[in-house]
């Protein structure tokens, strides 16, 4: 039996959220959502997503640590991880992450979100 593939959004935008969660959800994702990525740490130990799509301005920190630990996270866990804009410190992104640049366009994320997750 196949299930569906979980997707958890993390953006501050609460649109932004949704019109993530409305186009991936049409193509049968189920899909989990935090405004920030302490909560989205917490969701992935929780319901173990298939793939994490991050907003790396959600992270309205400083220091960038949350965005460190969920990318660790992340790595740690196998998830694979797509970052919509910049990373803020300087390092390749690892084999599990994907780096999208804003501004973005639905089409081609999506086309890469159905990509990594059939690769999974």
């Amino acid at each position: 039996m196949n299930t569906a593939p979980s997707v958890l959004i993390v953006d501050a935008s609460r649109e932004s959220r949704e019109v993530l969660r409305v186009l991936l959800e049409r193509r049968g994702a189920t899909t989990l959502e935090a405004e920030r990525p302490e909560d989205a740490i917490r969701i992935t130990r929780e319901h173990h997503p298939d793939l994490i799509v991050f907003d790396a301005e959600s992270d309205q920190t400083a220091s960038g640590e949350p965005t460190d630990h969920l990318r660790e996270f992340a790595v740690d866990s196998d998830t694979p991880i797509v970052i919509l804009g910049k990373v803020r410190h300087f390092c390749s992104p690892s084999a599990a992450e994907e780096i999208v640049a804003k501004p973005y366009h639905y089409g081609p994320l999506i086309r890469k979100i159905n990509s990594l997750l059939a690769a999974a």
